[in-house]
């Protein structure tokens, strides 16, 4: 390629990248995922482009298709230190952790996404590449499943981890594998564990054998997290400062006893759903629909697997609370935390598009979660995801993603505190969100508002679904 082409191209990643990258850095502005011009925004594109950053997340020995070409196999090793093989899997965020608890969440709600709007993903050809990404987390989750009573839900040390600054495959510090057993229980990961295997063996029906193993898997945890009773945090002390279930382990069992109702139909479980509703009060949740608050999607689940009218009446209720009595920023963003202002938005219009489905509220349901997306697309300010739309984030807080082409060297003070773009565009990320006034700063350095996590874009990949069945229409 000539000088000439070089400076062209450079100059055009400029003018897409404002403040922009080297001229190294040129193989960025090349989108694995073709757009289709379909408009404003292009929901199919966005949903390729998700499937991206969650190859971006693997752990373990990359498959040949891989698609993030500056990622390759890494933390071989795990498991190593119990003498189990617990290679695979996701990193949390911008971090390398591999915490089971959010990552479980993250895999139901992809896999949920591809049973209830599977025309849109087929309509934006991504079906293969979805199953793909629930495949990746399901089978370490298999590997972690150890024992009837036993489960790893954790590999490294966060304490740890956030020390180094770098790239996964160089990882040198100590990766701690731990677990949840019958001395030592932990119903929310046991729960949100089963749940994730459950609505898989859905997805994968058409794979007899894998889909019996998910469900028999799902099955052992649940009862494991319904017989053996405790909070999670405190058998793995060591994830409270990051994943501590503040909501308690009683909206996972009815989450994971939902999705066992829907993967089974046995009746057996929507009775132990019932239970555990009433057994923990689930009927008037929190606003939140996260990895920690599981209740608002359970009523949708319900919803759609059994004609009770208390979990349609529930899935009703609780919308028209968040469209009229949530708090919002002025532009319109459902503000529901401080953290990751814009997952919990995109989880709860993922919810939003299931009461839609099931025509609860069906217009202005659709219509608010639509409306949230398009907040994180760039209307009315600017877009929150990587590589996509209107001054978009270019900084995102994400290690590997900082770190230059090798044989390069990855020094962590120039990765964290360079004033360009991120050498490698993390295709697809959603970053955590504005503060409640809508301010937001693209700061590599500001991990509350600008990281990225495999949760965050859980709910969004669902509701990018969603958008795409309903044009496809």
């Amino acid at each position: 390629m000539t000088g000439t082409i070089l400076l062209a191209i450079a100059a055009a990643f400029a003018l897409l990248h404002p403040g922009g990258a080297k001229v190294a850095d040129v193989k960025d502005i090349s989108n694995p995922c073709g757009g289709t011009g379909m408009g404003p925004y292009d929901y199919s594109q966005l949903l390729c482009m998700s499937f991206v950053f969650y190859e971006a997340q693997r752990s373990g020995k990359l498959p040949g298709n891989q698609r993030v070409t500056w990622r390759g196999d890494s933390a071989l090793n795990d498991g190593s230190d119990v003498g189990h093989d617990l290679t695979g899997g996701y990193y949390d965020a911008g971090d390398f952790v591999k915490f089971g608890f959010p990552q479980a969440f993250t895999a139901t709600l992809l896999a949920w996404g591809l049973i209830d709007f599977s025309s849109g993903y087929n309509s934006a050809g991504q079906t293969n590449y979805g199953k793909d990404a629930v495949k990746w987390a399901t089978d370490y989750f298999l590997k972690c499943h150890t024992g009837y009573y036993e489960l790893y839900g954790q590999v490294g040390d966060g304490h740890i981890d956030h020390n180094y600054w770098g790239r996964p495959e160089e990882m040198t510090m100590q990766r701690p594998s731990y677990k949840i057993d019958s001395n030592n229980p932990g119903s929310e990961l046991a729960a949100e564990t089963a749940a994730a295997l459950a609505a898989a063996s859905i997805v994968f029906k058409s794979d007899g054998s894998y889909s019996n193993t998910l469900l028999s898997s799902a099955k052992e945890l649940y009862q494991f997290a319904d017989e053996k009773r405790g909070n999670y945090a405190n058998s793995i002390p060591v994830v409270t400062d990051f994943y501590n279930s503040w909501n308690g382990y009683g909206d996972e069992l009815l989450w994971a006893a939902a999705w066992l109702y829907r993967a089974t139909g046995d009746s057996n479980y929507l009775n132990k759903a019932k239970q555990h509703w009433n057994e923990f009060g689930l009927g008037n949740p929190p606003q939140q629909f996260s990895w920690d608050s599981k209740a608002p999607g359970a009523y949708a689940v319900l919803a759609m697997a059994d004609g009770d009218s208390m979990f349609s009446s529930a899935l009703q209720t609780y919308m028209n609370n968040i469209r009229n009595s949530a708090p919002y920023t002025p532009a319109g963003l459902v503000y529901l935390d401080a953290w990751g202002s814009n997952r919990h938005a995109a989880n709860v219009a993922f919810v939003a598009f299931m009461a839609a489905k099931l025509n609860i509220d069906a217009s202005a349901n659709h219509a608010w979660g639509k409306k949230q997306i398009d907040y994180m697309l760039g209307t009315p300010l600017h877009s929150f995801v990587v590589g996509y739309g209107n001054n978009a984030p270019q900084r995102p807080h994400h290690a590997a993603a900082s770190c230059p082409d090798e044989p390069q060297t990855c020094d962590p003070n120039w990765a964290m505190n360079q004033a360009g773009a991120n050498p490698q565009t993390l295709w697809g990320a959603l970053v955590g969100g504005p503060s409640q006034d809508d301010s937001y700063s693209d700061d590599r350095a500001d991990y509350q508002h600008n990281e990225v996590a495999i949760d965050y874009n859980a709910g969004f990949t669902g509701a990018l679904a969603a958008l795409v069945e309903n044009h496809s229409k």
